[in-house]
Protein backbone atom coordinates (compact mmCIF):
# COMPACT_ATOMS: atom_id res chain seq x y z
CA UNK A 1 0.00 0.00 0.00
CA UNK A 2 1.34 3.42 -0.94
CA UNK A 3 2.22 5.69 1.96
CA UNK A 4 -0.11 8.69 2.25
CA UNK A 5 0.67 12.18 3.49
CA UNK A 6 -1.48 14.99 4.82
CA UNK A 7 0.25 17.95 3.18
CA UNK A 8 -0.45 21.49 2.02
CA UNK A 9 1.10 23.68 -0.65
CA UNK A 10 1.41 27.47 -0.65
CA UNK A 11 0.11 29.36 -3.67
CA UNK A 12 3.23 31.53 -3.93
CA UNK A 13 5.36 28.73 -5.41
CA UNK A 14 3.87 29.62 -8.79
CA UNK A 15 5.44 33.08 -8.58
CA UNK A 16 8.87 32.46 -7.03
CA UNK A 17 11.96 31.10 -8.75
CA UNK A 18 13.27 28.03 -6.94
CA UNK A 19 16.32 25.83 -6.97
CA UNK A 20 17.07 22.73 -4.93
CA UNK A 21 19.69 23.06 -2.18
CA UNK A 22 19.45 19.59 -0.68
CA UNK A 23 16.92 17.17 -2.22
CA UNK A 24 17.47 14.67 0.60
CA UNK A 25 15.82 17.02 3.11
CA UNK A 26 13.64 19.05 0.72
CA UNK A 27 15.63 22.27 1.10
CA UNK A 28 14.75 24.78 -1.63
CA UNK A 29 16.12 28.28 -2.19
CA UNK A 30 13.44 30.67 -3.49
CA UNK A 31 13.84 34.11 -5.05
CA UNK A 32 11.15 36.62 -4.14
CA UNK A 33 11.54 39.55 -6.52
CA UNK A 34 10.36 43.03 -5.61
CA UNK A 35 10.63 46.62 -6.78
CA UNK A 36 12.01 49.14 -4.31
CA UNK A 37 9.60 51.92 -3.29
CA UNK A 38 10.62 55.32 -4.72
CA UNK A 39 11.75 56.61 -1.29
CA UNK A 40 14.37 53.82 -1.14
CA UNK A 41 15.86 54.58 -4.54
CA UNK A 42 18.96 56.72 -4.01
CA UNK A 43 20.86 56.29 -7.26
CA UNK A 44 18.58 57.85 -9.85
CA UNK A 45 20.93 58.01 -12.83
CA UNK A 46 19.20 59.13 -16.04
CA UNK A 47 20.09 57.38 -19.26
CA UNK A 48 21.37 60.16 -21.49
CA UNK A 49 22.48 58.13 -24.51
CA UNK A 50 19.91 56.50 -26.83
CA UNK A 51 19.49 52.74 -26.35
CA UNK A 52 19.04 50.47 -29.38
CA UNK A 53 17.46 47.02 -29.01
CA UNK A 54 18.51 43.83 -30.90
CA UNK A 55 16.26 44.73 -33.84
CA UNK A 56 17.88 48.12 -34.24
CA UNK A 57 14.89 50.01 -32.85
CA UNK A 58 15.20 52.95 -30.48
CA UNK A 59 14.11 52.17 -26.90
CA UNK A 60 12.34 55.08 -25.25
CA UNK A 61 13.34 55.71 -21.65
CA UNK A 62 10.31 56.82 -19.66
CA UNK A 63 10.63 58.95 -16.54
CA UNK A 64 9.00 56.31 -14.32
CA UNK A 65 11.67 53.79 -15.34
CA UNK A 66 14.49 56.01 -14.11
CA UNK A 67 13.31 55.55 -10.52
CA UNK A 68 12.79 51.79 -10.73
CA UNK A 69 15.19 49.57 -8.83
CA UNK A 70 14.65 45.84 -8.45
CA UNK A 71 15.61 43.71 -5.47
CA UNK A 72 15.32 40.13 -4.29
CA UNK A 73 14.79 38.38 -0.96
CA UNK A 74 16.39 34.93 -0.86
CA UNK A 75 14.46 32.47 1.29
CA UNK A 76 15.29 28.86 2.08
CA UNK A 77 12.21 26.69 2.58
CA UNK A 78 11.94 23.08 3.65
CA UNK A 79 9.50 21.41 1.27
CA UNK A 80 8.32 17.84 1.41
CA UNK A 81 8.04 16.18 -2.03
CA UNK A 82 6.22 12.81 -2.00
CA UNK A 83 7.47 10.30 -4.57
CA UNK A 84 4.05 9.97 -6.17
CA UNK A 85 3.84 13.81 -6.55
CA UNK A 86 7.42 14.67 -7.32
CA UNK A 87 6.52 17.93 -9.07
CA UNK A 88 4.46 19.28 -6.15
CA UNK A 89 6.23 21.01 -3.27
CA UNK A 90 4.46 20.84 0.08
CA UNK A 91 4.85 20.55 3.83
CA UNK A 92 3.06 18.47 6.39
CA UNK A 93 0.38 20.38 8.33
CA UNK A 94 2.46 20.77 11.49
CA UNK A 95 5.30 22.43 9.52
CA UNK A 96 3.37 24.89 7.34
CA UNK A 97 5.62 27.65 8.68
CA UNK A 98 8.48 26.26 6.62
CA UNK A 99 6.84 27.66 3.47
CA UNK A 100 6.17 31.26 2.48
CA UNK A 101 2.45 32.07 2.32
CA UNK A 102 0.66 34.87 0.52
CA UNK A 103 -0.09 36.79 3.73
CA UNK A 104 3.65 37.24 4.35
CA UNK A 105 4.12 38.94 0.98
CA UNK A 106 0.98 41.01 1.56
CA UNK A 107 2.36 42.21 4.90
CA UNK A 108 5.73 42.91 3.25
CA UNK A 109 3.96 45.18 0.76
CA UNK A 110 2.17 46.98 3.61
CA UNK A 111 5.49 47.57 5.38
CA UNK A 112 7.15 49.03 2.29
CA UNK A 113 4.12 51.27 1.75
CA UNK A 114 4.29 52.70 5.28
CA UNK A 115 7.84 53.80 6.11
CA UNK A 116 6.57 56.33 8.68
CA UNK A 117 5.20 53.47 10.78
CA UNK A 118 8.13 51.09 10.55
CA UNK A 119 11.21 53.28 10.17
CA UNK A 120 13.47 53.01 13.26
CA UNK A 121 10.81 50.96 15.08
CA UNK A 122 11.33 48.07 17.51
CA UNK A 123 9.38 45.16 16.02
CA UNK A 124 8.44 41.65 17.09
CA UNK A 125 7.00 39.16 14.60
CA UNK A 126 5.21 36.11 15.99
CA UNK A 127 4.87 32.82 14.10
CA UNK A 128 7.24 34.24 11.52
CA UNK A 129 7.87 30.98 9.66
CA UNK A 130 10.90 31.30 7.39
CA UNK A 131 11.31 35.00 8.19
CA UNK A 132 10.47 36.83 4.96
CA UNK A 133 8.21 39.48 6.53
CA UNK A 134 10.72 40.24 9.28
CA UNK A 135 13.54 40.56 6.77
CA UNK A 136 11.52 43.17 4.88
CA UNK A 137 10.70 44.97 8.15
CA UNK A 138 14.41 45.00 8.95
CA UNK A 139 14.99 47.10 5.83
CA UNK A 140 13.39 50.00 7.74
CA UNK A 141 13.33 49.21 11.47
CA UNK A 142 15.92 49.68 14.22
CA UNK A 143 15.38 46.29 15.84
CA UNK A 144 13.48 43.19 14.71
CA UNK A 145 12.85 40.11 16.84
CA UNK A 146 11.85 37.11 14.72
CA UNK A 147 10.04 34.40 16.63
CA UNK A 148 8.39 31.04 16.12
CA UNK A 149 7.93 27.73 17.90
CA UNK A 150 11.11 25.65 18.08
CA UNK A 151 9.87 22.79 15.92
CA UNK A 152 11.75 21.04 13.15
CA UNK A 153 14.72 23.26 12.33
CA UNK A 154 12.67 26.45 11.87
CA UNK A 155 14.80 28.68 14.12
CA UNK A 156 18.02 27.57 12.40
CA UNK A 157 16.27 28.07 9.05
CA UNK A 158 15.44 31.67 10.01
CA UNK A 159 19.09 32.23 10.97
CA UNK A 160 20.23 31.00 7.58
CA UNK A 161 17.76 33.28 5.80
CA UNK A 162 18.94 36.30 7.78
CA UNK A 163 22.53 35.59 6.69
CA UNK A 164 21.43 35.24 3.05
CA UNK A 165 19.88 38.72 3.12
CA UNK A 166 22.39 40.65 5.21
CA UNK A 167 22.86 43.27 2.49
CA UNK A 168 19.18 44.25 2.78
CA UNK A 169 19.11 44.68 6.54
CA UNK A 170 19.26 47.99 8.36
CA UNK A 171 17.99 46.73 11.74
CA UNK A 172 19.64 44.55 14.33
CA UNK A 173 17.93 41.15 14.18
CA UNK A 174 17.44 38.45 16.82
CA UNK A 175 15.75 35.06 16.62
CA UNK A 176 13.75 33.91 19.66
CA UNK A 177 11.28 31.16 20.45
CA UNK A 178 7.67 32.06 21.22
CA UNK A 179 5.33 29.10 21.59
CA UNK A 180 1.64 30.09 21.70
CA UNK A 181 0.98 27.05 23.91
CA UNK A 182 3.90 27.64 26.29
CA UNK A 183 4.00 31.13 27.78
CA UNK A 184 7.22 30.35 29.61
CA UNK A 185 8.84 31.19 26.27
CA UNK A 186 7.40 34.72 26.62
CA UNK A 187 8.82 35.04 30.13
CA UNK A 188 12.26 34.23 28.70
CA UNK A 189 12.20 37.28 26.39
CA UNK A 190 10.87 39.85 28.89
CA UNK A 191 13.94 42.08 28.50
CA UNK A 192 13.68 42.43 24.72
CA UNK A 193 9.87 42.68 24.86
CA UNK A 194 10.10 45.91 26.87
CA UNK A 195 11.34 47.86 23.85
CA UNK A 196 8.84 46.49 21.32
CA UNK A 197 6.13 48.87 20.07
CA UNK A 198 5.02 47.03 16.90
CA UNK A 199 4.01 43.39 16.52
CA UNK A 200 3.46 41.56 13.23
CA UNK A 201 1.58 38.38 12.42
CA UNK A 202 1.06 37.04 8.89
CA UNK A 203 -1.06 34.02 7.96
CA UNK A 204 -1.45 32.64 11.47
CA UNK A 205 -5.22 32.03 11.12
CA UNK A 206 -5.91 28.56 9.74
CA UNK A 207 -6.85 26.46 12.78
CA UNK A 208 -9.28 27.51 15.55
CA UNK A 209 -7.26 26.09 18.46
CA UNK A 210 -4.16 27.87 17.19
CA UNK A 211 -6.14 31.10 16.74
CA UNK A 212 -7.30 30.94 20.37
CA UNK A 213 -3.71 30.39 21.54
CA UNK A 214 -2.57 33.27 19.30
CA UNK A 215 -4.96 35.72 20.99
CA UNK A 216 -3.95 34.57 24.48
CA UNK A 217 -0.31 35.14 23.48
CA UNK A 218 -1.09 38.57 22.04
CA UNK A 219 -2.78 39.55 25.32
CA UNK A 220 0.39 38.61 27.21
CA UNK A 221 2.64 40.46 24.79
CA UNK A 222 0.57 43.67 24.64
CA UNK A 223 -0.27 44.07 28.34
CA UNK A 224 3.07 45.65 29.28
CA UNK A 225 4.51 49.07 28.32
CA UNK A 226 5.17 50.64 25.95
CA UNK A 227 1.87 51.02 24.05
CA UNK A 228 1.84 48.52 21.21
CA UNK A 229 0.26 48.12 17.77
CA UNK A 230 -0.29 44.71 16.19
CA UNK A 231 -0.71 44.31 12.43
CA UNK A 232 -2.29 41.04 11.28
CA UNK A 233 -2.33 39.99 7.62
CA UNK A 234 -4.43 36.98 6.71
CA UNK A 235 -6.32 35.37 3.90
CA UNK A 236 -9.96 34.34 4.12
CA UNK A 237 -10.05 30.69 3.10
CA UNK A 238 -13.49 29.64 1.90
CA UNK A 239 -15.00 26.15 2.07
CA UNK A 240 -18.45 24.76 1.28
CA UNK A 241 -20.20 23.24 4.28
CA UNK A 242 -23.39 21.15 4.34
CA UNK A 243 -24.31 22.79 7.64
CA UNK A 244 -24.41 26.25 6.05
CA UNK A 245 -25.22 25.02 2.54
CA UNK A 246 -22.98 27.82 1.40
CA UNK A 247 -19.34 28.78 0.89
CA UNK A 248 -18.03 30.25 4.14
CA UNK A 249 -14.72 31.20 5.78
CA UNK A 250 -15.02 29.56 9.23
CA UNK A 251 -11.45 30.26 10.33
CA UNK A 252 -11.88 33.95 9.60
CA UNK A 253 -15.18 34.03 11.48
CA UNK A 254 -13.40 32.46 14.45
CA UNK A 255 -10.69 35.12 14.15
CA UNK A 256 -13.38 37.84 14.38
CA UNK A 257 -14.67 36.19 17.55
CA UNK A 258 -11.10 36.29 18.87
CA UNK A 259 -10.98 40.04 18.23
CA UNK A 260 -14.14 40.45 20.31
CA UNK A 261 -12.63 38.38 23.11
CA UNK A 262 -9.39 40.39 23.09
CA UNK A 263 -11.30 43.70 23.12
CA UNK A 264 -13.00 42.62 26.37
CA UNK A 265 -9.79 41.80 28.24
CA UNK A 266 -8.05 43.92 30.93
CA UNK A 267 -10.32 46.88 30.33
CA UNK A 268 -9.28 48.48 33.61
CA UNK A 269 -5.69 48.57 32.31
CA UNK A 270 -5.94 48.74 28.51
CA UNK A 271 -7.94 50.65 25.93
CA UNK A 272 -8.25 48.41 22.86
CA UNK A 273 -8.79 49.70 19.33
CA UNK A 274 -9.57 47.30 16.47
CA UNK A 275 -9.51 48.51 12.87
CA UNK A 276 -9.66 46.74 9.52
CA UNK A 277 -7.27 48.62 7.25
CA UNK A 278 -7.57 49.45 3.59
CA UNK A 279 -5.79 47.01 1.28
CA UNK A 280 -5.55 49.53 -1.55
CA UNK A 281 -1.79 50.01 -1.39
CA UNK A 282 1.02 49.54 -3.91
CA UNK A 283 2.18 46.01 -4.70
CA UNK A 284 5.97 45.68 -4.75
CA UNK A 285 6.40 41.88 -4.54
CA UNK A 286 5.49 39.43 -7.29
CA UNK A 287 2.50 37.30 -6.26
CA UNK A 288 -1.23 37.08 -6.91
CA UNK A 289 -3.01 39.54 -4.64
CA UNK A 290 -6.63 38.47 -4.12
CA UNK A 291 -9.63 40.25 -2.62
CA UNK A 292 -9.62 37.67 0.19
CA UNK A 293 -6.45 39.15 1.74
CA UNK A 294 -7.28 41.34 4.74
CA UNK A 295 -5.30 43.45 7.18
CA UNK A 296 -6.18 44.34 10.77
CA UNK A 297 -4.60 46.78 13.21
CA UNK A 298 -4.99 46.16 16.94
CA UNK A 299 -3.86 48.98 19.24
CA UNK A 300 -3.30 48.59 22.99
CA UNK A 301 -3.11 51.87 24.91
CA UNK A 302 -2.17 51.40 28.55
CA UNK A 303 -4.06 53.47 31.12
Amino acid sequence: MAETYDTVTSEVHHFSKEESLDPSRGAVLSRFDFVYPPYMVVDKIPILSPVIDSDGDLQVTRKKDLDKKEGVVLIEQNLFIPKEREHQSATTLDLVGEQVWRGALFMADFILNNPDIFRDAHILEVASGVGLTSIVAAMLAKQVIISDIDRGDILELIDRNIKRNTDLLKASVEVKEIDFFNHATIDEIMDVKKSVSILLAADVVYHDQLTDAFFRTILRLMSDPPNKSLYVALEKRFVFTQEDMDTVAPCYEHFLQGLEWLASQNLSQIDWTMEQLSTDFEQYFTYERTRHLVLWKIQATLK
